[in-house]
């Protein structure tokens, strides 16, 4: 099975709390339409595992066949700039595929942020190190689509359907919480 190679870290992007007893990571397509399908459901798993679920997001722009997907990951490091990369991340799913730079700008300009260093960003590509970094990373965990999911570390190799991803969650925060009682 399929390993997590590249540890969470500061440098990710994370929602929730640090010492949650699941780290759910996922490497995504802002253009990808499975991935637009896993938001929904990874919203409604945040509802449901509140305080016990980290969120993590990882790059991992699949250009060949979404040939907006790095404009959009760039978007979404522009906001991070900002402090703003979730709220850029679920504006990019709610809007997909509506990518072209003029609707990132729009987008940039509802979320408040300083839009003339967004777009300085945003036209510059400062972030393909970044986007680079996490899609080898993902190749080295075996990542060859999108979404994938790593719970604690662990591939999870099933359909995103809510009631199969909590019973996933379950059964690693069961087993996390087994072993801190050893």
């Amino acid at each position: 099975m399929a390993r997590l190679r590249v540890p969470v870290t500061d440098r990710d992007h994370r929602r929730g709390p640090a010492r949650a007893a699941v780290t759910l990571v996922e490497y995504g397509d802002f253009e990808c339409p499975f991935c637009r399908q896993a938001f929904h459901v990874l919203r409604d798993i945040e509802d449901r595992f509140q305080g016990d679920v980290r969120f993590v997001y990882r790059q991992f722009p699949l250009t060949e066949i979404h040939p907006l997907a790095l404009i959009a990951a760039e978007a979404s490091e522009a906001a991070g700039d900002q402090g703003r990369f979730w709220e850029m991340h679920d504006t990019l799913f709610q809007n997909q595929p509506s990518f072209q730079p003029e609707e990132l700008i729009a987008y940039a300009s509802r979320l408040e942020l300083d839009v003339d260093a967004f777009t300085e960003d945003l036209m510059a590509l400062g972030h393909r190190d970044r986007i680079r970094d996490d899609f080898m990373g993902g190749v080295r965990s075996g990542v060859n689509g999108t979404p994938s999911l790593f719970i604690n570390g662990e591939l999870f190799n099933a359909p995103i359907e809510e009631r199969l991803l909590a019973r996933a969650i379950e059964a690693a925060r069961t087993e996390k919480e087994g072993g801190r009682n050893n």
